[in-house]
């Protein structure tokens, strides 16, 4: 990750953007009913749902349960007009959405979740069989589902950062490049390494170097906007990115 200065640097050249990022525009709807909030929170719901699907996965529910709690606490969130006791107080959206699950889970009557699934109308597409698959290849150890979910939000949001950066080379007509270089976003490899890699690109190392250089930086600064649509200001970026690092590296 960048320095501290230059992620202020990077929040002062994006404050203009920040006014429509999400969870900011889910909080000012509270006061001034924003009419973008809604779809905002739900963008927010469709991109960090399967931390929550392992957290309640984790707790010991089935993989059908787990479907019907996820999909049924976020068709409860997006139903209400505004996310109550949602304030910058309480925390960035990861917390919120944490402590609202457990408060759903909590408060929610037992049913019949097989006669229940398929009934109610889904607000949120949430793709099931991925989500299970995925579920089975989380190491069977002692995380528990808080440390899980912690995890799962992490690697949610550095997903999406790469996601971004791939789209972007894609587009520019540099797929290859990306695809030679994906491996090295976050680290320096063995200049051996660059100079056969360069070599089948047809490309000086001096130049692959920089070529990884310009994409780890790219790669760290969408990581940082992925971020700062978290949190309730981006003065709290810097915090939130720390704390991605030691979940990440937990």
């Amino acid at each position: 990750m960048a320095s501290d200065d230059h992620g202020r640097a990077d929040v002062g050249a994006g404050a203009a953007a920040f006014a429509t990022t999400h969870w900011s525009v889910v909080l000012a709807a509270e006061e001034a009913h924003a009419p973008q909030a809604a779809a905002a929170l739900e963008q927010l719901c469709r991109t960090y749902w399967y931390p929550l699907y392992a957290y309640v996965r984790r707790q010991g529910h089935s993989p059908a349960d787990a479907q019907d709690l996820t999909q049924d606490f976020f068709a409860h969130l997006l139903a209400r007009d505004f996310p109550r006791g949602a304030t910058p107080e309480r925390g960035k959206f990861r917390s919120f959405l944490l402590a609202a699950l457990r408060h759903f889970l909590v408060d929610r009557h037992r049913h019949d979740a097989a006669a229940k699934r398929g009934g109610s109308q889904r607000t949120v597409s949430l793709d099931d069989s991925r989500a299970e698959e995925r579920f089975r290849l989380e190491p069977q150890h002692e995380l528990t589902p808080e440390k899980l979910y912690e995890r799962e939000w992490a690697r949610t949001l550095l997903e999406r950062a790469q996601a971004r950066l791939r789209e972007e080379y894609v587009a520019a007509g540099k797929s290859e490049l990306f695809e030679r270089l994906r491996a090295f976003p976050l680290a320096e490899r063995s200049s051996c390494t660059f100079e056969q890699a360069a070599r089948e690109l047809d490309l000086t190392g001096s130049a692959l170097k920089s070529a990884a250089h310009r994409l780890r930086a790219r790669y760290r600064q969408l990581v940082r906007e992925e971020v700062v649509h978290t949190v309730a200001d981006p003065t709290e970026l810097n915090e939130e990115a720390r704390h991605l690092i030691a979940v990440i590296g937990g």
